[in-house]
């Protein structure tokens, strides 16, 4: 309802836990790196714990959207379940073929095992990663146990991580229970956001939902803590109903008492001081910087001040000089403007990060034309000697195809192909830039110039899944591949998948489409969460392509695909 009003391109407090809008708080970063930890542990359990709202689903979802090479995640979102019904669960996440509801549960452990073993020969991993598991039954949480006991004779062939409110911790402390508990490798209790980092998680939300100004002034962010007490699912609940009090009484930013007003219709008053009193080390070291913790008027006028020639200092003393004559700056702090107007609001500088900086510069080049050029000239072509109105048609002429697509960049190493992609910065501006090598840690992204390395993580922060990239088709004209088709074509499949599966193709293969090649296709769709619908379509021939080294241009530097064997 008030999304136009307000210039948002979508609810910025949301409740469904959208990765797009993950702040990394600091206790957020450690929760994700225990998360990171587990998927590359052999064997054990990893345990977090959290209130509930604090962000712990919305973690599972960036893990799992972010998953390095090589490795198979199962993720039970619903645990309540029978030993049978979890097990067939997993089994289903892994698309492991069963039986089916008439399974006993040997039979499903058996095709269970079976397949661990499988795919711990092609050198991946399998995690199972069990949210609200709190609401396991004794029976399960036997059950869970065992499986750790599926093992080859120098490695677990299953990661588990276990998700859960305090209870879960409390659950697992018993003394019937103390084998499975013996058994946790890593341990990390998330808990509520800080003052600081309250005010930050909502300018980060509006800024990810498209602000370009501030909607909530400074008290009325320290009323939001009051009554939400940090955690994030209340902090969105409040600022929603705030957002929509404001646009009801036609007011441009929330203040204290449309927070209050918001806060009551909820039934969420002030958190009780009790609540804070384990956390006073915390505040108190806080409050410097709460000092000079505050909104800014406009994005515009911070986005300047951060990409500028000058230092943070220099920055905020020109800024604060303007504002008010009475510009003061606290002894080893950032200074501080004090402003004449009714909200009072300091500044607050946010450090620039390496990436933002390169995009900021008065050399990128981060037009979409210019990421294009960069593109087509990865496959030894002219973007501006070719003919066509747009990108693809010239792509077309020069005979090659476009993917575009929203992914992860998981997708882009199954590619293998170099893309473009579209990033923002956080003052909104978007920028096109290429996607020129990719490992497990950084990326290469052309903007004008040589390629310039940055930390994935970093990169990941400011780019929302949209990216482009041109294939070459196994042979012109031939863009779908079917059941009952001959040719060279289908020898070509027939490789890529053999390559993908990390075997040699067979001497004297058929050139004939036929069921089990379909059988093999559509296991291959499904692992790339493409439609399994045994059609070599333009989608999966552009990922079977990113299996051949050949003389397209590639983007991871082992050529020799190491997704989903």
């Amino acid at each position: 309802m008030y999304l136009q009003y307000f210039g948002l391109h979508e609810n910025p407090f949301s409740i469904p836990p959208d990765p797009h809008y993950l702040y990394l708080s600091r206790g957020h970063q450690e929760a994700l790196a225990h998360l990171q930890y587990g998927l590359a542990e052999a064997g054990g359990f990893v345990q977090l714990t959290g209130e509930v709202g604090t962000g712990k689903t919305l973690l599972v979802r960036t893990l799992v959207e972010r998953l390095p090479e090589g490795v198979d995640v199962a993720l039970i979102l619903y645990p309540v379940l029978t030993v049978a019904e979890f097990i067939a669960a997993i089994c289903d996440e892994l698309r492991v073929p069963h039986p089916g509801e008439q399974a006993s549960l040997k039979q499903l452990i058996d095709a269970l095992n079976a397949h661990l073993l499988q795919t711990h020969a092609r050198g991946r991993r399998t995690v199972l990663i069990i949210d609200e598991a709190q609401n396991l039954s004794r029976e399960v949480l036997e059950q869970v146990r065992l499986l750790t006991n599926l093992e080859t004779t120098k490695q677990k062939l299953l990661q588990i991580i276990l998700i859960g409110q305090p209870e879960l911790a409390q659950m697992l402390a018993q003394q019937d229970l103390r084998q499975l508990a013996q058994r946790i490798t890593a341990r990390f209790h998330l808990v509520a956001l800080t003052r600081k980092e309250n005010f930050e998680y909502i300018l980060h939300r509006c800024r990810v939902a498209g602000a370009k100004a501030i909607l909530f002034d400074r008290k009325a962010m320290e009323q939001v803590y009051a009554a939400s007490g940090g955690i994030p699912r209340l902090i969105n609940v409040i600022c929603d109903r705030a957002l929509l009090g404001a646009y009801t009484h036609g007011r441009q930013v929330v203040d204290m008492s449309i927070v209050k007003r918001a806060a009551r219709e909820i039934g969420q008053g002030a958190m009780p001081k009790r609540r804070f009193a384990s956390r006073a080390p915390a505040i108190a070291s806080a409050l410097v910087i709460v000092l000079v913790v505050a909104a800014w008027q406009w994005w515009p006028d911070w986005t300047r001040m951060i990409v500028s020639g000058k230092n943070s200092t220099e920055a905020v003393s020109a800024e604060a000089a303007s504002a008010s004559p009475k510009a003061v700056s606290a002894a080893g702090a950032i200074p501080v403007a004090t402003a004449t107007d009714a909200n009072a609001a300091t500044k607050l500088v946010e450090p620039v990060s390496k990436l933002e900086a390169s995009l900021g510069s008065a050399e990128a080049k981060t037009d979409t034309e210019s990421a294009m050029k960069e593109l087509f000239g990865r496959w030894g072509l002219d973007y501006s000697a070719l003919a066509g109105a747009t990108a693809c048609e010239r792509a077309l002429n020069a005979g090659l195809h476009c993917v575009y697509q929203t992914g992860t960049w998981n997708n882009l190493r199954e590619h293998n192909r170099p893309a473009v992609i579209e990033l923002q910065d956080t003052s909104g501006h978007k920028h096109h830039v290429l996607v020129t090598a990719l490992t497990a840690d950084s990326v290469s992204l052309a903007m004008g110039g040589s390629p310039q390395e940055f930390d994935v993580q970093e990169a990941g922060r400011l780019w929302f899944g949209k990216y482009l990239l041109l294939w070459k088709p196994p042979a012109p004209g031939q863009e779908i591949l079917r059941l009952g088709d001959r040719g060279e074509t289908i020898l070509w499949l027939r490789d890529a998948l053999a390559r993908y599966r990390g075997e040699p193709l067979v001497t004297g293969a058929s050139d004939l489409f036929d069921k089990e090649l379909q059988a093999q296709l559509m296991q291959f769709q499904n692992r790339h969460r493409l439609a399994a619908d045994g059609v070599a379509g333009s989608s999966t021939l552009a990922k079977l392509q990113g299996y051949f080294p050949g003389p397209s241009p590639t983007l991871v530097a082992d050529t020799v695909a190491t997704e989903a064997r």
